[in-house]
């Protein structure tokens, strides 16, 4: 018997995302039914899945799931965030331009902005090597990593998923797909990590690449663009508000410092629904 499943499917600056409703329909998920949604031949096509559920903390609106395209639950997507919120105004599950969700990593507040842009606090960012988490016996900011027979200098952030930022001369021919991997499987990140390749182009303004755990590299990350920011701004190369230039389009970051939340203002597209069945 096949269960047939509605489906919206949103993007926000090309990393594309299939959201589901688990408040008005049962969503029974497993990895390969996550890999079949997530095929782009055989499903409907996707960087990540997201799934809406009720939550049962009082005063949270709702629960935010996220899957990768390999089937593997992650704890938080910036990107899928902004596309959560105006997913949950459209769909009628909320008359609220501002929410609180709970994700694994904790709360998140996206607000739907008046001109269609969103707004998310996405929580203070994760320093400590140990609960980003990154195997080190030093707490600096910028740390070496041996990656294929060279030394890079990256910055290991949490922001509620971790993430291993590098500053590049320029992206366009930073070796993302080569090293990327390789960073991703480091033994010192023992939850696997998200490799951003950063470009400082003024105080301002940066352009980023990045190698999304379990997606590969994806037009887009905005928990990495949020990383990223806040490594520019502990090594001094960048100055708040920072626009970061992705290959599907800009997002603005702002970040006060250490101890702060970072926000993320930036566009969430629903592309079209649908429904699909599957075995």
């Amino acid at each position: 018997m096949k269960q047939t499943l509605a489906f919206t499917k949103m993007q926000g600056l090309g990393n594309d995302f299939v959201m589901l409703d688990a408040v008005r329909q049962p969503v029974d998920l497993s990895p390969e039914r996550v890999r079949a949604l997530a095929d782009r031949h055989f499903g409907i096509g996707c960087d990540q899945l997201l799934v809406v559920e009720p939550s049962d903390t009082p005063g949270v609106d709702f629960r935010y799931r996220i899957f990768n395209a390999d089937g593997g639950e992650v704890e938080q997507c910036g990107n899928g965030a902004r596309c959560f919120a105006r997913f949950v105004f459209e769909q009628g599950l909320t008359d609220k331009r501002e929410i609180r969700v709970e994700t694994a990593k904790g709360l998140i507040t996206p607000r739907l902005e008046d001109d269609g842009t969103v707004t998310v606090d996405m929580g203070v960012p994760v320093l400590t090597p140990a609960e980003v988490p990154f195997v080190s016996d030093s707490d600096a900011y910028v740390q070496p990593l041996d990656v294929a027979g060279r030394t890079v200098a990256i910055t290991a952030v949490s922001m509620g998923n971790p993430h291993a930022v590098q500053v590049v001369a320029d992206v366009d021919t930073a070796p993302v797909a080569e090293t990327g991997p390789l960073i991703e499987h480091h033994p010192r990140f023992p939850a696997r990590v998200n490799a951003g390749f950063l470009q400082v182009v003024d105080a301002h303004r940066v352009r980023l690449r990045v190698f999304e755990r379990g997606a590969g590299e994806t037009l887009a990350c905005g928990t990495g663009a949020c990383a990223a920011v806040v490594a520019g701004i502990l090594r001094e190369l960048v100055v708040s508000p920072v626009t970061v230039e992705t290959r599907g389009g800009e997002l603005t970051i702002a970040w006060d410092g250490v101890g702060t939340p970072v926000m993320m203002t930036g566009p969430a597209v629903t592309v079209f629904s649908g429904e699909i069945a599957l075995p």
